[in-house]
Formats: structure tokens, C-alpha cells, sequence
């Protein structure tokens, strides 16, 4: 079904224009949150940010903009569910284990039972709970909120167990960025508020990581573009905590147009990935619920000119 103008909420502030899908209207799938999925945040009316994961159709698992996931490799309740049971997928519902496999975020899963959503909205603020449905002990209240307000946009999060078992896993925000539509290259820089440094890769990635290393031209905190990317680029930067300054900050330095994540969190990784047309910076926070106990966390986005 091809999304109609009621499947999007639009926020607006003074400065900001911000456009969210209804749940489960333009993103269906078994990997994003379907929640808060922000498709475009558009800047005194000219400048825009989000871009689709993939402009390929068919290529890549559905991502547009500033899209959330919860456990991309830390599910809960993969691993003890036994092929044919049901384990929860937060933001999206009770999904399937088809398999002995182990759990690949790229590939797509049955969604059983969705979960249930309640929508307010108002012009600059909308709510989205997820009730909970119990799955073998796995119960979760998830609240939502997206706030527009001048040139900035929060995500605030409330992560409620009511279920008997542990909530552990990580969520973050996949920000599927390309400012105005420019491609991702010499342009553009990638600030983060330490020294960046690597991880040594194990053998089998060391000619990837050297074939990135080639376009990526990292110093300091610091991440520029060589050349245009012909193909993907990975990596996770090491050195970050918590901090009051942004996490990130890109800019388009020719038009001097950008954005930065503020989060009251410290980081649990820290990840970039992009190609040709996108880049994004993605902050993970790692989450530890115990029955009856409630975890809240905010990502703030600054947008400027």
C-alpha cells in the first residue's frame, strides 16, 4: 500500500519543519523501530537532511532518515527461543525465529503479532506507546516522544519493564543523513569531541579497512572524505564518553549547513557507516531494565546555517 498524506505526522517549529510516518504505514519491516520514524526535517524551509537507507529499490532493509533500532546485535530472547517460538522485537512486535540460524538484522523476519501503538500529536509534539504484549516473560512499556522547538528536534525515550525476565540490549538511531542531496565527499566534514582512534580489525577485515582508510582521511577528532565513496564505508571510532558537547556534528562546509546529537547517556559504541549518498553517525546507549524498573534517556538534534 503506497503511503497517502495521512500516513505522516508533520511537526513544526519557527525554524523547523519534521515529517513522521505512521507507525507502520511507509515502514513495515522487522529491523526499525516503527516508532518516531522521522523521514525528513527540513530547515527554514529550504535546507533537508534525511535521505533513504538505499536508493536502489529493493536494496538495503528499509531505512529512511532518523530511524531507531533496539538490539541489532544484543535481541532479547533469540537466542533461548526455539525454532517456531516467538521472541520481542521492541518498537516493532513478536517476531519469529524461522530457524537454528543465529540472528542477522539484515534479513527479514515474520512479524507475528504487532505491537499496539497510541498516537497524540499536537504541532509541535508527538507521542508514541508501545504497549506491551508478553512474550515468555518479555514484557515493555516504550514512550516516546519527538519536540520540535526553534532549530532543534528531541528524542525523549521511557523504557518501562513489566514483564518477570531482564530487558538487556542497546538501542540507537540510524541517521540516514545527506545534506540537501549532496554526496557524501571532500564537502563534508565529521567532527567528534575526542581523538579518534581504531580498534585493530581481525585479519579477515584488514584489507577493508585498509580500502576505507584510503577515503576516510581521519585526524584528531576529525572525519573527512578523500573522494566520493563508490562503495560502503564502516567503522567504529574509539575514544568517546559522556560529554555536554555534541556527540557529532556534520557539515556541509561549502553551504555551511549541518547538524549535531546531544545525549544524556554515555555511549555504549559509537559507529559510522555510509556510501555515496549517506553518512551516518550512530550513538548506542546500552540498556539494563530489571522487572519493574524504568530506564529513560534523551537524544537532542541541533540543526544550523
Amino acid at each position: 500500500m503506497e503511503p497517502t498524506e495521512n500516513s505522516f505526522i508533520v511537526l513544526r517549529s519557527d525554524r523547523l519543519t519534521v515529517e513522521i510516518a505512521q507507525p507502520g504505514s511507509l515502514y513495515s519491516g522487522s529491523r526499525f523501530d516503527w516508532t518516531a520514524f522521522i523521514t525528513q526535517v527540513t530547515l527554514d524551509k529550504t535546507h533537508t537532511f534525511c535521505v533513504p537507507e538505499s536508493l536502489t529499490p529493493g536494496q538495503g532493509t528499509g531505512g529512511i532518515g532518523l530511524c531507531g533500532e533496539f538490539g541489532i546485535e544484543e535481541v532479547i530472547g533469540y537466542d533461548e527461543a526455539q525454532p517456531g517460538d516467538l521472541f520481542p522485537k521492541l518498537g516493532i512486535g513478536l517476531l519469529a525465529r524461522p530457524d537454528e540460524q543465529p540472528y542477522n538484522f539484515f534479513r527479514p523476519y515474520e512479524i507475528v503479532t504487532p505491537f499496539p501503538v497510541h498516537v497524540t500529536t499536537g504541532p509541535t509534539q508527538a507521542t508514541f506507546t508501545v504497549e506491551p504484549v508478553d512474550c515468555r516473560g518479555y514484557a515493555v512499556r516504550l514512550t516516546k516522544t519527538v519536540t520540535v522547538k526553534g532549530a532543534g528536534l528531541t528524542l525523549a525515550y521511557t523504557l518501562e519493564n513489566v514483564g518477570e525476565k531482564p530487558i538487556v540490549t542497546t538501542e540507537y538511531v540510524h541517521n540516514f543523513v545527506g545534506i540537501d542531496g549532496h554526496a557524501i565527499g571532500p564537502d563534508y566534514r565529521l567532527r567528534m569531541p575526542y581523538t579518534i582512534a581504531f580498534a585493530t580489525p581481525p585479519a579477515a577485515a584488514v584489507e577493508h579497512m585498509a580500502q576505507m582508510m584510503a577515503v576516510l582521511d581521519v585526524r584528531g577528532g576529525d572525519i573527512r572524505w578523500r573522494a566520493t565513496s563508490e562503495g560502503n564505508f564502516y567503522c567504529r571510532p574509539l575514544g568517546f564518553t559522556a560529554t555536554d558537547a555534541a556527540q557529532w556534528e556534520l557539515v556541509h562546509e561549502p553551504s555551511g549547513v549541518g547538524m549535531r546529537e546531544f545525549d544524556d547517556f554515555a555511549p555504549a559504541r559509537v559507529v559510522v557507516w555510509g556510501a555515496k549518498h549517506v553518512v551516518s553517525a550512530e550513538i548506542f546507549v546500552l540498556l539494563d531494565v530489571q522487572p519493574g524498573e524504568t530506564e529513560a534517556w534523551t537524544r537532542r538534534y541541533a540543526f544550523f546555517v
